[in-house]
């Protein structure tokens, strides 16, 4: 099976979305076959590849609660060799569904098996939150990568989610690894910006993506016309900063660029 990666970190509006679309993307124009998942209720990242998320029948929930099967859920977009798990606003009851199931962190692991080699890489799209849908995607995945907002309150909740990264790789996943830290909306104007990139490197050094990604208006564009950065504008610096992280993850699990 190809590498699983969950994108987390509790704190919400730190550019995990944005994240897990334009990195599919951009590990898609590089020729890798990618699977996204989106196990956040929000269901930004199924709207943000140009899915209604309204037409959306079956998904994420639907692959917790092993009613379908893994190959019965995905679907195609319109990016190059990405394929998607959809989610809808239903996938906010999976945690109350769960809760008296056994083995319930569990279940995400035990319905991607049936994926065999289908897929280079598998991104899981994570919730803001560290409830059972994250510790699902956190058992399930190979590493997780954490994206850190360039702003004031950037390390807070840092060591909480740490600590639960710890939680799950002592009890459920003894093999989940930090991918790395990514830093985001970064703005080299402000010394606030500046501040905050010294000190997450000068905290964690090497856990931490060479590779920051930049506040850009066309990123922010691209969602709302359901298209990755990839597609809606190439040449932007959006575009650029996520094939560089592509190009690094790949150059650091040791893949062809």
């Amino acid at each position: 099976m190809g590498k699983i990666i969950a994108i987390a970190n509790q704190k919400g509006g730190v550019g995990k979305t944005t994240t897990t679309v334009n990195l599919a993307a951009s590990l898609g124009v590089l020729e890798k076959k990618v699977l996204l998942i989106d196990a956040d209720p929000q269901a930004n990242a199924t709207s943000g590849l140009g899915i209604d998320v309204d037409s959306v029948e079956q998904g994420t929930y639907q692959l917790l609660e092993h009613t379908m099967r893994v190959e019965e859920v995905i679907i195609p977009t319109d990016s190059p060799n990405v394929d998607l798990v959809p989610a809808h606003i239903d996938l906010v009851a999976i945690e109350i569904e769960l809760v008296d199931k056994d083995n319930r962190e569990y279940m995400l692991k035990e319905a991607l098996k049936d994926l065999g080699d289908r897929y280079d890489y598998v991104l899981i799209d994570c919730a803001p939150s560290l409830g059972l849908l994250t510790l699902n995607a956190l058992t399930a995945a190979d590493s997780v990568m954490i994206p850190i907002q360039c702003e004031y309150f950037a390390l807070e909740g840092l060591g909480k989610l740490l600590n639960t990264v710890k939680s799950v790789q002592k009890i459920h996943n003894n093999d989940l690894d930090i991918e790395g830290m990514l830093l985001t909306m970064y703005d080299s104007r402000l010394r606030l910006s500046n501040q905050v990139v010294e000190e997450v490197k000068k905290h964690f050094a090497d856990m931490v993506f060479d590779t920051i990604i930049q506040r850009n208006v066309r990123l922010s564009e691209a969602p709302s016309y359901g298209e990755s950065i990839i597609k809606y504008d190439a040449s932007s610096k959006g575009a650029s900063n996520y094939l560089n992280l592509a190009n690094e993850i790949l150059k650091k699990n040791k893949e062809k660029v």
